[in-house]
């Protein structure tokens, strides 16, 4: 059973003979009930306290899992953009290597088709050349072949 200040202030002591001086116990149950109502406020008090600092304790945990969740997810953020930018950054590299071997390959076929279209120049230029040796050969065996016949006529002609 709790006892309140009330109970104190109601308190009644029956009074004998060589008791105790009544108005003395009733001034120290006043004090008592005065102390006691002390206490119990100072109590309520540090209950509401406790109360509010329970409260706030448990804020300030939700707002540490709250940023402990924030922060694992920006971290995960941060890891799928590293990754995504590798990635990129790879298939970029790739891409470039692929134009690059594209080109080289486009410019050794050139290469190799310029070969071929000077080895078939140079052809062509010997044969010209053939031709325009046997054309000249033609042209001065005619020559040759009139001057002969000029000859043999102005040596038919002085006899």
């Amino acid at each position: 059973m709790r006892i309140t200040p009330l109970d104190i202030q109601q308190k009644q002591f029956p009074v004998k003979f060589r008791g105790f001086d009544v108005e003395e116990v009733y001034a120290f149950l006043e004090v008592i009930r005065e102390e006691m109502e002390e206490l119990l406020r100072e109590n309520a008090s540090l209950k509401e306290n406790v109360h509010r600092a329970e409260i706030q304790m448990k804020e300030f945990r939700d707002m540490e899992t709250t940023l402990k969740e924030t922060l694992m997810t920006a971290q995960q953020m941060v890891d799928e953009y590293k990754t995504t930018a590798r990635k990129e950054a790879e298939l970029f590299m790739k891409d470039a290597e692929i134009k690059a071997d594209h080109l080289i390959k486009e410019a050794q076929e050139k290469v190799i088709k310029i070969h071929e279209d000077i080895v078939d120049l140079k052809g062509i230029r010997r044969h010209f050349k053939e031709e325009l040796k046997r054309l000249i050969e033609g042209h001065m065996r005619m020559l040759d072949f009139d001057r002969e016949t000029e000859d043999a006529e102005n040596t038919e002609e002085s006899e």
